[in-house]
């Protein structure tokens, strides 16, 4: 086959065709969904290790419980100036940086010799462990029309079954090995997974070219401009709130009386969240099917009879694991169907709405973990509780004076 020739005899080279875009196969979204969920999972290894970290590194229980806190206001900021490079830059490049960065992250975790030096190390986790936060848009580019709440929604209950994995993995590890091998073993889960995915996507053009500045800047216009984005931003941000005030007292009721549970007892609670987590794993077909707004408050309904039951669960291994597994159906549905929602609003940026909401979300969940140790000083169980129960109300409210407004997912919106 000969080259085309030019009027002045120098071939014309053949220009390049675009990479094609890999098909979001059953065997793909299975590896964005593990992928995702060990990567948000860092952000999760010290809940059930609070007590034998702050014996360790000689420190209060108090202290250590700021390391959840740390390490979710690192991470949020991680989305906010990291995630939205998603949109302009090579994802498959950026996913394996991240990854590697956030394996180094973990090695200092595991080497930490102070609780300074872990705070600081945990907050530096938390920049880094962003994968799963540009793979979850990424799933909803790959993915045609007709199934893309269906990949989302996998990929999505993968992050909240790796968030709930890891407490159970972190108990049973930290009980054979001490805290500091939990780390190490995130750290070398996290370096094959990204070669798994470097290998497997294909150079992923960018969709967009922005300066940096100005792609900052659209975060906060889209969310000034846009009433559904507010109005999702609201939801998920109240429940990210609730799911840490949980879990995070939840840790301090079992090590305490009446049932001091050494942590790998306190890890296994997270089995519950898991069977929680499976039977939402396809909430993003009732995105699918339009049915979105009217499950989102159903979803909401259940969060508020969760913390009403956990009112008598101060004291019953039976009614917690109830509790476990109905808040964690509430919250995590409402998260897939919040976020299939917004991601449906723009191919362009979905990024920087993922961006937007997972950095909301991660707020919320900092001020809900922070809050955990203020009411557990002040009321107990009880008033952890109560507040779950008042946070989950509130949300309720929002969503039934917001749901009729204009907030069709079908119109695109302008990030830009």
């Amino acid at each position: 086959m000969t080259r085309r020739k030019t009027t002045a005899g120098e071939p014309v080279r053949p220009r390049a065709m675009p990479a094609p875009r890999p098909a979001m196969t059953t065997g793909l979204t299975l590896l964005f969904a593990v992928a995702a969920g060990a990567a948000v999972g860092n952000l999760y290894w010290a809940q059930p290790l609070l007590d034998m970290i702050a014996a360790d590194l000689h420190s209060s229980a108090a202290t250590a419980g700021w390391l959840v806190t740390a390490t979710q206001l690192g991470y949020a900021a991680g989305i906010l100036l990291i995630v939205p490079l998603g949109d302009v830059l090579d994802r498959r490049r950026l996913v394996a940086l991240m990854m590697l960065a956030s394996a180094v992250a973990l090695g200092l975790c595991a080497a930490a010799p102070s609780m300074t030096f872990l705070l600081v190390a945990v907050s530096l986790l938390g920049v880094t462990t962003v994968a799963g936060q540009i793979l979850t848009p990424l799933a909803g580019d790959l993915a045609d029309d007709a199934r893309r709440g269906r990949v989302v929604g996998t990929v999505v209950a993968g992050i909240l079954t790796g968030i709930l994995a890891s407490r159970t993995i972190s108990g049973f590890i930290a009980a054979a090995g001490g805290w500091r091998a939990v780390y190490a073993a995130a750290a070398a889960a996290v370096v094959l997974l990204g070669a798994l995915l470097y290998r497997v996507l294909p150079p992923l053009p960018p969709k967009a070219r922005i300066p940096y500045p100005a792609l900052l800047a659209s975060l906060g216009a889209v969310i000034v401009k846009e009433r559904a984005v507010r109005w999702t931003l609201a939801l998920s941000s109240t429940g990210f709130a609730v799911f840490t005030l949980f879990w995070t007292s939840l840790t301090f009721l079992l090590a305490g009386a009446p049932f001091r549970y050494p942590v790998e007892v306190i890890g296994l609670f997270g089995l519950a969240g898991i069977a929680g987590a499976v039977t939402v794993q396809r909430a993003g077909r009732l995105h699918d099917r339009g049915w979105s707004l009217p499950a989102t408050g159903i979803a909401w309904v259940l969060a508020v009879a969760s913390f009403v039951l956990s009112c008598f669960a101060g004291s019953s291994v039976a009614l917690l694991v109830v509790v476990v597994f109905v808040l964690d159906v509430a919250v995590q549905g409402q998260n897939v169907l919040n976020q299939t929602r917004l991601l449906s609003m723009s191919h362009e940026a979905r990024s920087r709405l993922n961006t937007v909401y997972v950095t909301a979300n991660f707020i919320g969940g900092a001020i809900g973990s922070a809050a955990a140790a203020l009411l557990w000083s002040a009321g107990g169980w009880s008033a952890v509780s109560l507040t779950g129960a008042a946070l989950s109300c509130f949300a309720l409210t929002v969503w039934a004076l917001g749901r009729r407004g204009p907030l069709t997912a079908a119109r695109a919106i302008d990030v830009n």
